[in-house]
């Protein structure tokens, strides 16, 4: 058994010894210690565009020099295996592959600097965790998710649409599905404010519809039979009447989405064909356009992934370069036909589009310099040998990339920046979770400062509610 396993373990037992305890107590309240004056918001709803795995600046937003592929080339040496390109502003350049996003950099702001804590052990599971809650697990209660916090405090945009829409990632049959269920939920806000789960962009429209051959009359006998079952049924000996509650409303938000004329826009086959196949890349292509159609619904918070399975995807451990041109071509055009169509439609500057991974990668490093993380490469090599050894194999901290679209963002803004020589951390403005959560709560009109009492004590927004958002990225002074 190796100290990875270990850590996973005991991070799931905490989870779930978090949730048990959660569950018990029973509904959060508004906690009036201070004030609370949220701020003017500039955006309405948030897409959040989530590269699972640990997406590389170096190859992607972040280029450094570049050393193409060549037996005997030490590996010391190799920042990026992809060459730098000209994007629409003179000062920022971006990797090849991504030609359409480099089109519409002028629409964005490009942070250069985000810092993710190095937790001893570079998982996954923990980083993904802290980014999507803004908490270094294990804490005692079940943190919510960001999306559910937005969900919680603004409420939906639309009652028919779900406020908080998660595209594109299983929850069930993948691996280290148990710690994507960590982060991936309402927390103690209760299962209203979870997640309405659509990991197959096209079949979303099933997902908003009865089951083929059920009659309305069945579906709806069914329907209250389940929610006789929810008030006579303990949920488990913990349960809360605030749970159960919570669990008979978020029936009545699906009965009122089953019955309104919004399902349509999670039917992809009702998109125009030429539309359909500009997004039309894979899951996330098609993830993007779902996206897209449900922010023109009324949707509060949307998340896009490009999916978390271990060692697929953005988690490489070896052919690093060969998947990343994969990679590219999967979310290059989407993510740029995403911006284009809100802008043309009107929505963009209401809209906070957000770009963003659990932590970036290098060649040699892993964590930071001096971490005493264990190294999960599997393509060790002094000397390039084989294809396998090329690219960013090692998850590293010390300085990652977001973009950040509409909202009240700047455009064509660079800020922050990274060494351009090994150890490639962020030299100039860090940002940290805590303040890129406080960047984004605000921009949503919600006080980084906001709490909840849970089990007779604050809990923030973000972490101890000290959270700063980056004012300098907004378009106008905050």
């Amino acid at each position: 058994m190796t100290h990875s396993d270990l850590s996973r373990r005991e991070f799931l037992r905490g989870m779930t010894a978090a949730g048990l305890a959660t569950v018990a107590a029973g509904a959060p309240r508004t906690f009036a210690a201070e004030a609370i004056v949220h701020p003017k918001p500039t955006a309405d709803t948030c897409i959040l565009l989530w590269m699972g795995g640990g997406m590389g600046a170096p190859d992607t937003l972040d280029p450094k020099r570049y050393t193409p592929f060549e037996i005997g080339v030490p590996v010391e040496k190799i920042l990026s295996t992809f060459p730098a390109i000209d994007t629409a502003v003179d000062n920022i350049k971006l990797t090849a592959g991504l030609e359409n996003v480099a089109k519409v950099v002028d629409r964005g702001t490009l942070i250069r600097s985000h810092v993710v804590a190095d937790l001893g052990n570079i998982l996954h599971s923990r980083h993904q965790y802290h980014w999507h809650t803004g908490y270094v697990p294990p804490q005692t209660v079940a943190c919510p998710h960001i999306g559910s916090w937005l969900a919680r405090v603004l409420g939906p945009r639309n009652p028919a649409i779900p406020p908080f829409i998660n595209i594109g990632q299983r929850l069930e049959g993948v691996g280290e599905q148990e710690e994507l269920k960590a982060f991936t939920t309402g927390g103690f806000f209760g299962s209203e404010f979870g997640p309405f789960n659509l990991p197959f962009p096209d079949d979303a429209a099933a997902a908003v519809r009865p089951p083929k051959g059920m009659t309305p009359e069945r579906f709806a006998a069914r329907r209250a039979a389940f929610k006789e079952l929810l008030k006579s049924s303990p949920i488990g000996e913990t349960a809360s009447d605030h749970h159960h509650e919570s669990m008979l409303r978020s029936i009545d938000n699906a009965d009122r989405l089953l019955t309104s004329k919004e399902r349509d826009a999670f039917d992809l086959t009702k998109e125009a064909r030429e539309s359909y196949e500009k997004y039309n890349t894979g899951r996330f292509g098609l993830g993007c356009l779902l996206a897209r159609r449900l922010t023109e619904a009324g949707a509060r918070f949307i998340e896009v992934t490009t999916e978390y399975v271990p060692f697929l995807h953005w988690d490489t451990h070896e052919n690093g370069h060969t998947t990343y041109a994969r990679m590219k071509k999967e979310i290059d055009r989407p993510i740029a036909q995403l911006i284009l169509d809100l802008e043309a439609r009107g929505l963009l500057d209401r809209t906070l589009v957000v770009l963003a991974s659990e932590f970036s990668r290098d060649m040699m490093i892993e964590g930071v310099p001096g971490s005493t993380a264990q190294d999960q490469s599997r393509a060790k090599a002094e000397k390039l040998g084989e294809m396998k050894h090329y690219g960013l194999h090692r998850h590293f901290t010390g300085g990652c990339s977001v973009m950040m679209f509409g909202g009240g963002m700047k455009k064509g803004y660079l800020y922050g920046a990274t060494a351009q020589e090994r150890p490639l951390v962020a030299v100039k403005n860090p940002v940290s979770i805590r303040d890129l959560h406080a960047t984004i709560f605000t921009a949503m009109g919600v006080s980084p400062k906001t709490a909840f009492d849970v089990e007779r004590r604050p809990f923030y927004a973000t972490d101890d509610g000290k959270g700063k958002p980056v004012v300098d990225l907004f378009a106008k002074s905050m």
